[in-house]
């Protein structure tokens, strides 16, 4: 998978069973399994015959799927068909064809996969993957709403080119939704009903046509906060600075792209009235570059045409102005019930400076919590260390974990402050 995945403490030692159907796609559940098994998951994998025909069990057992289940009849206890139902606790099949998706919309249990999925009372999650004229069929358009009324989960498959050179919709999810998917699947929805803002990642401020006074916030931390929200049942509402950062696609999880302070600013204020909690991880740049050089009295190209360097051969001088303050202007407006969370990046290494940093800013900003680091311990990396100050005079210096395991303690904490 191109993008790095969250994993969460929270998911270890949960189950997964995994049903593969016949598709070029059947490689890539090797790589989904390898993702549910890097967070601690324990899988279990059953293929379907013609699942067979693409790829073999072995590549399963020997990647770590325990157990892998045989064809009908065939394995050396009579019950594996119920088995599953006993021991996971959430079945993805993916990629899932055309003939499962009916076998299970008509209640057929005629091969070991389906009768697995029959006698499954947990949740199931399909992820498709067929021909875009099989896809688009009114009879898989029928059998995938009868499963859905029945409770099912659906990853859609995406829109492009298919093995045949076909294009259209029909072309497995990419791993990182299914993934993410599942994940929903195991977590409980403790936030259901929260509509949650949450900024990420730098601005970019320009300062001629080509240029922009930027910074090297990766965004990780606020995606990693906005993802953990989403899966446990949160409206999730991002605007987003530059980044390149993968957040999965979703009713419940939507992103806005920004560039400049400005626009964050716009967007904020659009949303916020609505929202329950904010959480602002975002590095906006305090200052932006004012059009034109110092010296300058006409500054109104300056924006669209590129800066020549042959015409300031010793150099020059840029003014700057300052930003508006998204934090402060949003606590200045926050309604009772409305929840605020900041972050303060320091460049020191004392706790103690760090802690009259984070003070400081849960008053000037009105925040309920503040949540300080040094930028040393967590820009660029999957973990972070941080202290943690809150309304009620609560101050805590938590350890060095996971960015995914941060998001999920500091939601919960939110929720009770």
């Amino acid at each position: 998978m191109p993008y790095e995945l969250l994993h969460y403490k929270k998911h270890a030692k949960k189950h997964i069973h995994l049903g593969i159907c016949g598709s070029v796609a059947a490689y890539k559940s090797l790589e989904l399994m390898r993702a549910f098994l890097k967070s601690n998951i324990h899988v279990s994998a059953t293929l379907t015959p013609s699942a067979e025909k693409f790829i073999q069990p072995l590549c399963f057992e020997a990647l770590g799927a325990n157990k892998v289940y045989g064809q009908m009849f065939q394995g050396e206890f009579p019950f594996d068909h119920l088995e599953p139902s006993q021991i996971a606790d959430a079945m993805v099949i993916a990629p899932a064809s055309a003939t499962t998706i009916a076998r299970l919309a008509h209640g057929l249990g005629d091969e070991m996969l389906a009768c697995q999925a029959l006698a499954f009372d947990g949740p199931i999650l399909l992820a498709p993957a067929m021909n875009p004229k099989m896809w688009g069929n009114a009879a898989t358009n029928a059998n995938i709403e009868t499963l859905l009324n029945r409770g099912f989960f659906l990853t859609e498959p995406e829109s492009g080119a298919v093995a045949c050179k076909d294009e259209g919709q029909g072309r497995l999810a990419r791993l990182e939704k299914i993934y993410y998917d599942s994940l929903a699947l195991l977590t409980e929805q403790d936030l259901y009903g929260k509509k949650i803002l949450i900024t990420l990642g730098p601005t970019a401020e320009k300062w001629d046509a080509v240029r922009v006074w930027t910074n090297n916030s990766s965004g990780s931390m606020g995606t990693a906060l906005a993802v953990t929200a989403w899966l446990r049942g949160a409206d999730v509402y991002v605007v987003a600075g530059p980044n390149s950062q993968y957040i999965p696609q979703d009713s419940r999880l939507q992103c806005h792209s920004v560039t400049s302070a400005d626009e964050m600013y716009e967007k904020c204020h659009e949303l916020w009235d609505a929202m329950d909690y904010g959480i602002f991880t975002a590095a906006v740049a305090d200052f932006k570059p004012r059009a034109g050089l110092a010296h300058e009295e006409d500054t109104s190209s300056f924006h669209t045409v590129k800066f020549k360097k042959e015409n300031h051969a010793d150099g020059f001088d840029i003014h700057f102005t300052p930003n508006h303050d998204i934090l402060k202007s949003i606590g200045q407006i926050k309604k009772p019930g409305q929840k605020l969370m900041g972050f303060s990046a320091e460049s020191g290494s004392h706790t103690d400076e760090l802690a009259k940093a984070v003070k400081q800013k849960l008053v000037n900003k009105n925040c309920d919590i503040v949540v300080g680091n040094f930028i040393s311990e967590a820009m660029g990396k999957k973990t972070n260390k941080v202290y943690v100050a809150d309304k009620n005079g609560i101050e805590e210096a938590w350890g060095t974990m996971s960015k995914a395991d941060l998001a999920w303690d500091l939601l919960s904490y939110l929720e009770s402050v």
